[in-house]
């Protein structure tokens, strides 16, 4: 997002912000008596709120009440709504609290609007003190389930997909749900060849860790998770900050984060990777994507592992961040991989995210396809980026489109027959670069419409009425194309300027402001946090948002991910999709005619490719394990699955060598030849794009 495109937008919300600050702290003072219904045992620690927090949420709570873009009133449904997500954030696999404390809960489901609304906050803290309690319970128990090892010759199952069991009614059914759980762990090692006495210190040694950091939380961890349960209750893009979350906001932003450039998410107990940051040491090893598990971290050449199954994300994130220059050691189930699988161990030597590593690049493809030979620019954008120090300086700065710019001239002096602007995996970035980016490609008119919460409707116009490239275009995208990216595609797209190929994009169609909170307050010794709100959506030129919906690709290839699974769609408090009046825009042509011919082509040379093929069976292998709901704990059963699994990879594998012309594997053989499947789809864009040029030059 451009810093200075919504610049009159953070204007008005600080003025008026400032207007209700004295009415604030007179509201403030008023609160409902702490709730205090639950009582702690004295050897167990309790977290009381700070005494700044019935400030801060006051504050917190007018500001997303009444400045949102969706304006959402506080009231019992929305509380309803904040007591699910707090309970989930807590206890989203229900192996903590029994059914007992859920109905204890229950009774105040509907006042938690009137407790903010009187910046009563105690609720929150005292739910967490029972979740401290019944943590502590469950690692007493764990430390008596591994005195002895586990009968694995019983046939019995464990549910691994958490979210379609109930609460355990009591301590006994809770304790064999942990029986399963931890037997289930025991199985995972024994699979790979461990023996009971590694077994058992390695999985005491897990839910040691997870209470010693779990233990350490203070008062403003709990805050900063109930805020959280309130802001991303409104929308998913709307957070609270504590101060050292905003600290460590700002680091990220300003990409000098010194760590492996990666964003990670806990998913049924394993921290995932949602995003590898382009031009971090992630990206550039070509050994990470997208929904592997990292399960376990280990520092320098030769530290020992660390377990971080069933670790918060902020503690593994600790862990894996570290000096440039030094190495960290990823232990990695392979996104597809089902439990069974032999972990894989991944070496990185932390940097830090240079702007000129995110800069874009070009590359030239020669392909031939029916005969004739092609020459097909490639300009990979990893993000939407722009110098804006250096501009405010006085200085030129590097910028998306001046690179893109220069970029594209030296592949016209390669006499390109056409190009593609590869937008896979571009988060965003910079408004203003989208905007310009595009004027690269039209003469003149709008590209994208932006509306604020009081329905004003901004149009942001290619700047330059000069075009750069008038050649044949293709934009490829995935389902990690978003924001910045998708306004860019969308532009392409509604003015017939060029073919949009890959995967439905990411469906992130808002805007957000950052607002510090200790500019309404005088007070030096209170530090109080920042609040990142919603303000804003945007919609194309046709006058669809991209909200929820994305940028459905003209020619669509196979994607691992469903929207309802990855993506702004798979938020359940996402804004929803809506339009608003579309503008007036010349289209430069009609390439929906020419769809239909250009599917035909690819269907028929995909059809029988191996590569195609096998691209194939890995998504469908993929999306059996995400669909997998529970796993046997029978030993014999699973290593019979585990023994099948590996078979089968094998000997697909050899399948595809052997169509290839590659040499075959033999078993337990590690190639040097690896298959990889990204230039297979680049390839096959390209081909899609020498299809359009022959159907419309010829």
């Amino acid at each position: 997002m451009s810093k200075h495109k919504f610049g009159i937008i953070v204007k008005k919300s600080i003025v008026i912000l400032s207007l209700i600050v004295i009415a604030f702290f007179f509201v403030a003072e008023s609160a409902t008596p702490e709730l205090n219904y639950i009582s702690l045992p004295d050897t167990l620690k309790t977290i009381s709120p700070d005494s700044k927090h019935s400030i801060e949420s006051q504050l917190v709570t007018t500001v997303l009440t009444r400045y949102h873009y969706n304006r959402v009133p506080l009231n019992d449904s929305l509380s309803a709504l904040i007591f699910n997500r707090y309970l989930n954030q807590l206890d989203g696999g229900k192996n903590y609290f029994l059914k007992s404390d859920i109905n204890e809960f229950s009774k105040y489901k509907f006042e938690l609007d009137d407790f903010l609304a009187n910046s009563n906050i105690q609720f929150f803290f005292d739910v967490f003190n029972v979740y401290l309690k019944r943590v502590a319970e469950r690692m007493d128990y764990i430390n008596e389930l591994l005195e002895n090892e586990f009968d694995f010759t019983s046939d019995e199952y464990y549910i691994i997909k958490r979210d379609s069991v109930d609460w355990a009614k009591d301590k006994s059914e809770l304790n064999d749900d942990w029986r399963k759980r931890i037997k289930n762990d025991a199985l995972l090692y024994k699979l790979n060849g461990k023996d009971w006495d590694f077994i058992k210190s390695t999985i005491q040694k897990r839910y040691k860790n997870i209470t010693k950091y779990l233990f350490q939380y203070n008062s403003e961890d709990v805050f900063q998770l109930a805020m959280n349960a309130f802001a991303e209750t409104i929308d998913p893009h709307t957070n609270y900050f504590s101060p050292i979350t905003s600290d460590n906001f700002k680091i990220d932003m300003s990409l000098s984060l010194e760590g492996i450039g990666a964003r990670l998410q806990v998913e049924d107990d394993f921290t995932k990777i949602v995003e590898v940051i382009p031009g971090g040491p992630a990206d550039k090893s070509k050994q990470l994507k997208a929904d592997d598990k990292i399960i376990g971290v280990a520092q320098g050449e030769d530290g020992e592992f660390e377990d971080v199954i069933g670790w918060r994300v902020n503690d593994v994130v600790k862990l894996i961040r570290g000096e440039k220059g030094t190495v960290v050691r990823l232990l990695i189930l392979p996104a597809g991989s089902d439990l069974n699988a032999k972990p894989k161990e991944v070496k990185l030597v932390r940097d830090k995210v240079k702007l000129e590593d995110q800069a874009a690049k070009s590359s030239l493809l020669e392909i031939q396809n029916n005969g004739k030979n092609f020459k097909i620019g490639v300009i990979n954008i990893p993000k939407f980026y722009s110098d804006f120090e250096a501009q405010r300086s006085g200085e030129e700065g590097k910028s998306t489109t001046k690179d893109v710019r220069k970029l594209i001239s030296e592949l016209q002096q390669k006499n390109i027959d056409g190009l593609i602007i590869d937008l896979r995996n571009d988060g965003g970035g910079s408004l203003t670069e989208a905007v310009e980016l595009t004027g690269l490609f039209i003469k003149e008119g709008p590209v994208v419409q932006v509306r604020n919460s009081s329905n004003n409707v901004e149009v942001n116009k290619d700047p330059d009425p000069s075009v750069v490239y008038n050649g044949p275009l293709a934009v490829m995208v995935n389902r990690f194309s978003a924001s910045a990216s998708e306004i860019f595609a969308a532009a392409i797209q509604d003015y017939g300027r060029g073919i949009i190929i890959g995967e439905n994009t990411y469906g992130k169609g808002t805007v957000q402001n950052l607002i510090d909170l200790n500019m309404f307050t005088n007070r030096k010794n209170m530090r109080l946090g920042q609040v990142k709100l919603t303000v804003a959506k945007f919609y194309r030129i046709n006058g669809k948002s991209t909200q929820r919906l994305g940028v459905k690709p003209d020619i669509e290839l196979p994607s691992y991910f469903l929207p309802e699974e990855f993506g702004e769609s798979s938020e359940q408090s996402a804004l929803p999709f809506d339009e608003i009046n579309k503008l007036n825009y010349e289209q430069y042509g009609d390439i929906q005619k020419f769809v239909p011919e250009l599917i035909k082509r690819h269907n028929q040379r995909t059809g029988n490719d191996p590569d195609f093929q096998h691209l194939i069976d890995q998504i469908k292998e993929y999306r059996e394990s995400r669909n997998q709901t529970m796993v046997s704990l029978n030993e014999e059963v699973r290593r019979k699955q585990k023994e099948a699994d590996e078979e089968r990879k094998f000997q697909r594998e050899n399948e595809l060598r052997k169509k290839k012309g590659l040499k075959l594997l033999d078993k337990g053989e590690i190639p040097d030849d690896k298959l990889d499947n990204t230039d297979y789809i680049l390839n096959e864009s390209a081909k899609i794009l020498s299809d359009y040029i022959m159907l419309t030059i010829g």
